[in-house]
């Protein structure tokens, strides 16, 4: 999947994360790829970007420590799972109402990402 606009709100999203501007200004301007591997109660899930890549590796449902150094230099317990048909990740930590959601509509997979009262949403689609 590959990014297929801007994401809505991201620089908001990333202040609230305690992100510093340069950086907020260089995660706004990139189009990230995402790839995701589902196989049985397992996922991986790479985000590609040309600043950097981050992988999550989880089993769904059961809470791992995540570490969001790459991100923001947090550490979370964090907690992957279906509902109805999104993907929903839940991440305990420092920051208020963090976490995501996925789901697809036909050739587009979407991305709401939330942290404290900030959303940012993503829209990827498809590449053949």
């Amino acid at each position: 999947m590959r990014a297929a606009a801007a994401p809505e709100n991201m620089d908001n999203y990333l202040r609230a994360l305690d992100i510093n501007v340069v950086l907020r200004k260089l995660v706004c301007l990139l189009k990230p790829d995402k790839e995701i591997i589902h196989t049985g109660d397992h996922m991986v899930i790479r985000t590609i970007t040309s600043l950097r890549d981050y992988v999550m590796d989880f089993d769904l449902g059961v809470q791992f420590e995540e570490d969001l150094g790459p991100v923001d230099g947090r550490k979370c317990q964090t907690t992957v799972s279906w509902e109805g048909d999104q993907l929903v990740c839940e991440q305990l930590g420092e920051k208020r109402n963090r976490g995501w959601r996925h789901w697809l509509e036909g050739d587009q997979l979407h991305l709401r990402m939330t942290a404290e009262d900030e959303v940012c949403v993503q829209v990827f689609q498809k590449v053949k």
